[in-house]
């Protein structure tokens, strides 16, 4: 049976780029991104990808991959494509600007609602820069479908999905009913590399923008005034480390002194 598969993903900023390139706006409590390097599909996201262009490589179907963002998310869409989705939607609105998490379901189940049918929506286990890993949970809620998280393995057969799912020590094996929602760990596999034919169909493919009118949806459900969630404060942490060298005139003293500072240190 041909899947209709749908995949939820994010662009970040690119979370292997120096340490000392990010920066904090600490009055709007935003990141500021790294000049110069470019943002990039949130890790688990691509693995989300991935696990829906297999299904379809399995079963036949479609790929429809939504991102909510800017214009410059655009991009993420069409590294999709250029990976082999057949389809890519982004959802764009000043009204959708700050949205927590809830609201990101939110706007994000509006578009699947849009979309229409849909066997399978796939989303990564938490984005690479907040790592709450609440809004595929969030949109499975939404839709009043069945939502599976931290999926390692999964397999399609007869209306169902088996999902081995990540837990301490091992693994649960769970099987639910179609349409359902399962949020994907990098364990289930490797991200494949967008080919050179992928990336010039990508580069010519239209993306089509939907807004709130588009979404028929509540704005006053979206964007900062409907954040459950508040930032009270985003910094980056500094890390002080102090030296002391410990003296004597033999190793046993030395020993000795090393002890009793660690238990006045209350480490021993």
């Amino acid at each position: 049976m041909p899947l209709n598969l749908i995949v939820c993903i994010k662009q970040v900023p690119d979370w292997e780029a120096p340490a000392d390139t990010f920066k904090i706006d600490p009055e709007k409590k935003r990141l500021i991104p790294p000049a110069n390097i470019d943002p990039r599909i949130s890790l688990f996201d691509e693995h989300a990808i991935e696990a829906a262009l297999q299904l379809r490589e399995q079963h036949g179907g479609k790929v429809t991959i939504v991102s909510l963002g800017p214009d410059f998310a655009q991009r993420a869409v069409k590294q999709a494509v250029a990976m082999g989705a057949d389809e890519g939607i982004l959802l764009k609105d000043a009204a959708f600007e700050d949205s927590d998490t809830y609201a990101t379901a939110y706007i994000l189940a509006a578009a699947i609602k849009k979309i229409g049918t849909f066997d399978v929506i796939l989303c990564g286990r938490q984005a690479a820069d907040w790592d709450v890993g609440q809004v595929g949970l969030g949109i499975a809620e939404l839709l009043g479908i069945p939502c599976v998280s931290l999926a390692q393995k999964l397999e399609v057969s007869d209306g169902k999905v088996m999902v081995e799912r990540i837990v301490e020590g091992g693994f649960d094996v769970m099987e639910v009913s179609l349409p359902a929602l399962i949020t994907v760990s990098n364990e289930i596999n490797k991200p494949r590399y967008p080919t050179l034919r992928g990336i010039m169909a990508a580069g010519k493919k239209q993306i089509p923008v939907w807004d709130a009118t588009a979404l028929s949806l509540d704005t006053a459900r979206a964007g900062a005034q409907a954040a459950h969630a508040k930032v009270l404060k985003l910094y980056i942490p500094v890390h002080e480390a102090h030296c002391e060298f410990v003296e004597g005139e033999t190793d046993e003293e030395k020993g000795e002194k090393l002890a009793l500072r660690l238990r006045e240190a209350k480490l021993i």
